[in-house]
């Protein structure tokens, strides 16, 4: 494969090279010169781009690690003779020889090696990276830039946010990169990865941020900040800079497939985190013992909280923090301790900062009200525990058959129950079936008028005259809360 490249004569009393691009009205000056006279009445701003990266590479890459890890796993199959591909492509046939002649043998232990990167932040040895580099590791070696080997062991781990602490023992003091403001940073702004992909140790990219808050359904804790600085496998653990050369991310996570899009922890959430982890090797995080969705408009409508934002409660936990305060299903949680809740996010964030033990002032609106309650917070569990009911007899109307919630169905819907009706068939083209029910859906209430069971159920419709509306308060599986409307 050949490249070509093109030669831009120089000239003109500075002999030097500039290169304007106007985009959008917008005046970028490439570096090499100063910028040129802006056209008259354009009022464009002027954006130096930066002249380059080696200073800021100098300065930071002898704090940057590339961290190897060995595991044992079981068995082999497909999984087996994907970890024992060629990193770089293509097949030299080794594969298909051992499973001709010797087949594939289930039950025998591998050693599975893999790559990562971290950061030094502190002298004494303490490094940063993501959990999944460094998970069930059995070995776990750390490759200075100097080319030293020292051997690692796990401070502490938090899947829940992707993060590690490890820790080297080292004669010498090693070097450290100081942490950032991951709050200041805007969007398009400069950005350089440092870190360790397909095995190439201390690979320099840069580029931009390209947005802040992203949620890519990793866990609870989503918040990434997104780059289109170069981020590949072996990436993960590395730092993600300011042109200031702090650590404002870890790189953490790409897009299968995507090019130009990778994802870094916020060094702000990561700071408590990793002072945890130092101090105790794990992370005690609040808990209220609640399921919560975000609030779409037509739920805010029928809740009566229309313009409002906030976090719907979906589900509380028998014996949780939540349940004993008083808080309810139904409940739109709007504000923590005088902080604004936007959304289910917000809320599960600002609780997890909150000490166990300390007591939150939660505010909500019910019934359109609102209403202030006191929570004493909890320590986040694990697990959680599923209340059962017991089965009841079935019914019929508006186009489906329901039946009460049994335990068995509410113990796979992942719901504590406190009442309704499950549908376990609808009458094709029928009136729920045309108003968007589906099979599954938990009917909570029915025009506001709480569905306790199947004869609650029957007594309700048959109170609401033919042609009237319905609205129908619905539980939904991967959903939550759902309102359906249609007429009777």
């Amino acid at each position: 494969m050949t490249s070509q490249r093109t030669q831009f004569p120089t000239g003109g009393t500075s002999r030097c090279l500039r290169i304007l691009f106007l985009l959008g009205g917008i005046l970028l000056t490439l570096p090499g010169g100063a910028p040129a006279a802006e056209p008259a009445g354009a009022g464009a701003p002027s954006i130096t781009l930066p002249g380059g990266f080696s200073a800021l590479a100098e300065k930071v890459g002898p704090a940057v690690v590339n961290i190897s890890t060995e595991k044992t796993v079981n068995g082999g199959g497909r999984i087996f003779r994907h970890f024992g591909r060629n990193p770089f492509g293509g097949d030299d046939g080794m594969d298909d020889f051992f499973k001709r002649f010797f087949g594939e043998d289930p039950h025998r232990k591998f050693k599975q090696r893999s790559l990562g990167s971290g950061f030094i932040i502190d002298s004494g040895g303490y490094i940063v990276t993501n959990n999944h580099v460094v998970e069930n590791a059995d070995k776990i070696k750390v490759i200075l830039s100097d080319e030293r080997e020292l051997d690692a062991e796990v401070a502490g781990r938090d899947p829940n946010t992707d993060i590690a602490l490890i820790r080297v023992k080292s004669a010498d003091k090693l070097p450290v990169v100081p942490l950032g403001d991951s709050n200041a940073i805007r969007v398009g702004q400069w950005v350089v990865a440092i870190g360790n992909p397909f095995g190439l140790d201390h690979t320099v990219t840069a580029g931009i941020v390209s947005a802040k808050g992203r949620v890519i359904g990793s866990g609870p804790y989503d918040d990434f900040i997104q780059t289109d600085a170069s981020i590949n496998p072996g990436n993960s653990g590395g730092p993600l800079l300011n042109m200031k050369g702090e650590v404002i991310g870890i790189n953490t996570a790409i897009i299968a497939s995507g090019q130009g899009i990778g994802f870094a922890i916020p060094i702000n959430l990561a700071r408590p985190v990793i002072e945890q982890l130092r101090q105790t090797g794990e992370v005690v995080r609040g808990w209220l013992g609640v399921t919560i969705k975000d609030l779409p408009r037509d739920l805010a409508e029928y809740l009566g909280v229309d313009g409002q934002k906030g976090a719907l409660v979906i589900d509380v936990v028998p014996g949780d923090p939540a349940e004993k305060a008083g808080i309810a299903p139904k409940d739109v949680i709007v504000s923590v301790n005088g902080q604004r809740i936007g959304n289910s996010h917000d809320l599960t964030t600002i609780v997890a900062g909150i000490p166990v033990g300390d007591t939150a002032r939660v505010t909500v609106i019910r019934e359109g009200k609102p209403k202030t309650i006191m929570v004493k917070v909890g320590k986040r569990p694990d697990t959680r525990k599923i209340a059962k009911r017991s089965p009841s007899r079935q019914t019929e109307g508006l186009g489906m058959r329901v039946s009460d919630l049994s335990a068995e169905a509410a113990e796979s819907l992942g719901i504590a129950v406190a009442g309704g009706v499950i549908v376990e068939e609808l009458e094709a083209d029928g009136k729920a079936e045309e108003a968007g029910v589906r099979k599954g859906d938990v009917i909570k209430e029915i025009n506001h008028q709480p569905v306790e069971d199947t004869t609650a159920y029957a007594r309700i419709l048959k109170s609401i005259p033919n042609g009237e509306k319905i609205q129908l308060f619905i539980w939904r599986l991967n959903e939550g809360f759902v309102v359906v409307k249609l007429t009777k």
